[in-house]
């Protein structure tokens, strides 16, 4: 396992690691056994940082990581994230009282002292405008509740923004082949900032691994069923904003990635750490073989410029115009 630098703080974070979006709900049927099975997987293969928030099972995912990575919080970094429990628009979910509480259930439902990293999740622009809730979170990190904080963000505008915050060390972002706009002004602004960029939905909600087709459903419990045009939350956040039979349509013409990479996860996600602006991927997984399957990423091979420029240009030409949403 290979490690980058979180921005420009003292943390060393694998760049392979972990989301826990899918073992905590939201995903369809998860099993808590195989979950701890591919937790400890992760772990013994290297990987020290994973991510989750207090809305994934209602608080069920950091539970789980509290029992997988119990004696060894020193060595075993967690993010979470607050604010989706409560109304994101109104300010009293931003305010001390309301970010205590949230920290402070977070803390006892992962068995911690410290968070690692704790991050404002996908907040409206006026409330990072407003600013107060920044103000909070340096408080939790005087007290050492929190060892730094970030911001997960639905658009580039919001990621702009937050480099202009001292305090921010963090932007957790959805990129991947679907979604390459972050690298034209995000990234490199990112990188000058010192600020380290985590990448989630890496594989646009399961449609670049290439197993889905045009008939493939989703169990009623997962948001690829019940937020596949936006209906719960950003649709950014479900096929990374395509519409589900166009997503597998060109995802079907990405298939050529896959020779001599293994397949098409693992070259999806190699294609996101050859850009040297990321610190890692936090795919999701439900058992040790998608763990197993993720953590050979680290070991495919890197693109050629020839097909970097390729992947630029299939993004230009036929994915941009067919993404829903702002971002």
């Amino acid at each position: 396992m290979k490690y980058r630098q979180l921005g420009n703080t003292e943390l060393q974070v694998s760049e392979v690691s972990f989301g826990t979006w899918a073992i905590g709900g939201g995903w369809g049927d998860a099993d808590d056994h195989e979950a701890l099975n591919g937790l400890s997987r992760a772990m013994d293969a290297g990987v020290n940082f994973f991510d989750t928030a207090d809305v994934y099972g209602s608080g069920h995912a950091e539970e789980l990581l509290a029992k997988a990575t119990k004696g060894k919080e020193d060595n075993i970094h967690v993010a979470t994230k607050f604010c989706r429990a409560g109304d994101i628009h109104d300010l009293h979910t931003y305010s001390e009282e309301s970010v205590r509480a949230y920290c402070e259930n977070s803390l006892k439902r992962l068995q911690r002292e410290r968070i690692d990293l704790y991050q404002i999740h996908c907040p409206p622009l006026a409330i990072l405008k407003d600013g107060h809730v920044f103000e909070v979170l340096e408080k939790l990190q005087a007290e050492g509740k929190i060892r730094h904080y970030g911001v997960s963000v639905e658009t580039v505008e919001e990621g702009l923004f937050c480099l202009n915050v001292p305090g921010v060390k963090a932007l957790q972002v959805i990129y991947n082949l679907f979604r390459q706009k972050p690298t034209e002004a995000l990234f490199p602004q990112a990188k000058a900032a010192g600020v380290g960029i985590l990448v989630r939905l890496p594989l646009a909600s399961g449609l670049l691994t290439g197993k889905f087709n045009e008939t493939s459903t989703f169990a009623a419990d997962d948001h690829r069923n019940f937020n596949a045009n936006g209906e719960q939350f950003n649709v950014g956040e479900t096929f990374a904003g395509l519409p589900f039979a166009k997503g597998v349509e060109l995802a079907r013409e990405l298939a050529w990635i896959a020779e001599g990479r293994g397949n098409m996860a693992k070259a999806s996600m190699r294609w996101i750490l050859d850009n040297p602006n990321i610190t890692c991927v936090i795919p999701g997984f439900k058992n040790e073989h998608q763990v197993e399957d993720n953590l050979g990423t680290a070991q495919a091979a890197s693109f050629a410029t020839a097909e970097l420029e390729r992947l630029q240009q299939f993004y230009h030409n036929q994915v941009k115009d067919h993404i829903r949403g702002p971002y």
